[in-house]
């Protein structure tokens, strides 16, 4: 039988450390191609390059893929472009990440990660985003390896549900220390931010964003609930954002 064709990406970089761990998973299971912004591109959400042009680099990082491709846009960009222009056959399965740092609850609105992989679906692929939290560039994602390879064969062989897209974080902990992998909801957090007004040596005034990751829910069948409790978390993100619930209310009004 024909290996599943999967394509890699992620927004930390194609050089990331999160990225070559996925990679390596990866080959054990199907043909891999890459495509992955040349530079970082976190925080991105789902920007799409429209003003500039966008260029492509063929790179022989792991000498194992034959096709690896940097690319000058954002984590959207690298999907777009290696469905419209660089593979000859539709993916079975488009993975992103491994992110450095949580896409759990509201930051999921902002991943370039995760918006790559949504990106993916809405093209008709199935596809799952991958984060660790963990931000540092030196982080250890050889623990957390054989679960990307349980779960993303479960995903091959039972398949994704049409327009959902799988959002999976892991915990930092030892692989002995993870409790199991829970399916959850979203939490509903936000975001406390506040602008840092500072001065530049030349007299310019510059600000500098920051911010309070605040949970707000007290539920126990949320992704940060497991992950707070020691376990990996498995949200299944749809991209249709209709508030199906609030049709017939508004359909009340005087329009």
């Amino acid at each position: 039988m024909q290996r599943p064709l999967i394509l890699v990406t992620n927004d930390d970089g194609i050089t990331a450390p999160g990225m070559r761990a996925l990679i390596s998973v990866m080959k054990e299971i199907g043909e891999v191609v890459v495509v992955a912004p040349d530079s970082a591109q976190s925080g991105m959400g789902h920007a799409v390059t429209i003003n500039n042009t966008l260029t492509l680099e063929k790179v022989n990082i792991d000498p194992e893929i034959e096709v690896e491709y940097a690319c000058s846009g954002t984590p959207v960009d690298c999907v777009k472009i290696a469905l419209g222009q660089i593979l000859d056959r539709t993916p079975d399965l488009c993975v992103s990440g491994v992110n450095h740092g949580s896409n759990s609850s509201i930051n999921v609105i902002y991943s370039g990660t995760m918006s790559a992989a949504l990106e993916a679906g809405m093209s008709g692929i199935p596809a799952i985003g991958f984060s660790l939290l963990d931000f540092s560039w030196s982080a250890d994602f050889e623990q957390i390896k054989p679960f990307i390879k349980k779960i993303t064969t479960e995903a091959l062989k039972h398949g994704i549900p049409k327009d959902v897209v799988l959002n999976v974080n892991f915990p930092k902990l030892a692989t002995e220390d993870i409790k199991g992998i829970k399916v959850c909801r979203q939490a509903k957090a936000t975001w406390v931010e506040n602008f840092d007004k500072r001065v530049s040596p030349h007299g310019k005034e510059y600000y500098w964003l920051v911010g309070e990751f605040v949970n707000q829910d007290k539920g126990e069948d949320t992704d940060e609930w497991a992950l707070r409790n020691d376990y990996i978390s498995i949200v299944p993100v749809q991209f249709d954002l209709t508030a199906h619930q609030v049709l017939e209310r508004i359909n009340r009004w005087d329009l």
